[in-house]
Order: C-alpha cells, then sequence, then structure tokens
C-alpha cells in the first residue's frame, strides 16, 4: 500500500513547494489556487493511512501544518497579516496531534508490543 501511495506523496510535496514558492515570490493567484491541490492530497493521503496509526498522526499533523501555512500566506496576501492568530491555532493542533500521538499512543503501541515479544 505504502509504494501506491508513494507517488501522491512526491506530488503532494511539488504542489506544496510551488504553493510557497508563489507565496515569496507574491503570487497571489496562483498562491491561492495552488492551496486546493496542496490540500487535497494531505487529505486525501491522511484518509489512506487511517489503519496504519503512526502514518494517519503524521499525515494529520502535516495538514494541520498546510492549513496553518495557507491561513499564514492569504492573511499576508490579502488581511495585512493578520491572520496569523489563526495560522498559530493550526500549528499548535498540528503539535497535539503529534503530542497525543508520542505522549499516549505511541507508548501504548510500545507496550504492547514488548509484552507480545516476551510472550513469545
Amino acid at each position: 500500500m505504502i509504494k501506491s501511495i508513494r507517488k501522491f506523496e512526491n506530488l503532494h510535496i511539488a504542489f506544496w513547494l510551488v504553493k510557497d514558492t508563489c507565496w515569496v515570490l507574491d503570487l497571489k493567484i496562483l498562491g491561492i489556487i495552488m492551496v486546493l491541490p496542496t490540500l487535497f492530497l494531505a487529505f486525501f493521503i491522511t484518509y489512506k493511512f487511517r489503519k496504519m496509526v503512526s502514518e494517519f498522526y503524521h499525515n494529520l499533523s502535516v495538514c494541520f501544518w498546510i492549513m496553518a501555512n495557507t491561513s499564514w500566506m492569504i492573511g499576508e496576501f490579502y488581511f495585512d497579516d493578520s491572520l496569523r492568530p489563526l495560522s498559530t491555532l493550526f500549528f499548535i493542533a498540528g503539535l497535539l496531534v503529534l503530542i497525543i500521538y508520542y505522549g499516549f499512543i505511541y507508548r501504548k503501541l510500545s507496550a504492547f508490543q514488548e509484552s507480545r515479544d516476551s510472550e513469545s
């Protein structure tokens, strides 16, 4: 399954780089247009990995990161950078997803794996 998703991940990275390059070059229309395929692929990849716990949480965090990036870009383009607090919330949400994963889920999975290994 991972091999079949890899081409989407690579395309996602390309879209993300184009979006951020448009941001840096102040290409507002193209930057806004690139949000759609970038976010679509981020959510698509997250959905495809929904059964692989580690991949799901990391990709969900990436979705929040791109939403933070996008709101920051739109704020700089059109709202005198006033959307930065919204961006901050998205960045914090992405970090919380990883804190939940590493603080609780990863530890439980590791403990479960260790107990299974010791039974063998």
